[in-house]
């Protein structure tokens, strides 16, 4: 009963919320609309945080960002970028959400190694998402150059992971007796 009355208001089109997302497409609600509001608000958000103006901060700050917003749009590269990078957007956020369920079935989340790890698949996911949106050709480049320089990079890797291994190992613990130290040799305690 509700998809019948839903489908028959004249403000969804006939056709549903499909109909009504179709419509707004079709006036440029997502290619101009959404991304004007979004850089406005941005825009306006930080200006109001730096408080560069004393007097009349809103007003101005209002100003510079219906200014800003419109002049990003005069050109057709703001709307696909926000049209690319944000579908790429909601697949990293849906493959990270998985991430943390499957994870939280199995252990707890509040270890700090668990945090780090989603850390760094957050950073990979928003990376792929950056680049993947920003029409670079990525794939050549990697092509092309990864090939001559591969020792290095795992080489470079090796070591970090070492680095990041021993700084893990040799943490500080405060119960225990700090160890010799030659360049100040009263640390020492026994």
């Amino acid at each position: 009963m509700i998809g019948g009355i839903l489908q028959a208001t004249p403000l969804l089109g006939g056709n549903g919320l499909g109909g009504l997302l179709d419509n707004l497409a079709q006036l440029g609600f997502f290619t101009y609309a959404l991304p004007f509001l979004l850089i406005f608000a941005l825009v306006f958000g930080i200006l109001m945080k730096m408080n560069l103006f004393k007097e009349n901060t809103k007003g101005i700050a209002a100003i510079i960002s219906l200014a800003v917003a419109l002049m990003a749009l005069q050109f057709s590269a703001v709307p696909q970028f926000f049209s690319q990078i944000f579908p790429s957007l909601g697949i990293g956020l849906s493959i990270i959400l998985v991430v943390l369920v499957v994870v939280g079935f199995f252990s707890d989340p509040d270890k700090p190694w668990i945090k780090a790890t989603f850390f760094v698949i957050a950073a990979i996911v928003a990376l792929v998402v950056i680049v993947s949106s920003s029409g670079l050709d990525v794939g050549g480049w990697v092509k092309n150059n990864l090939g001559e320089s591969a020792g290095v990079i795992i080489v470079v890797a090796v070591v970090g992971v070492a680095i990041a291994a021993i700084l893990g190992v040799f943490k500080k613990n405060p119960n225990k007796t700090p160890a010799f130290n030659p360049f100040n040799p009263t640390a020492f305690k026994q």
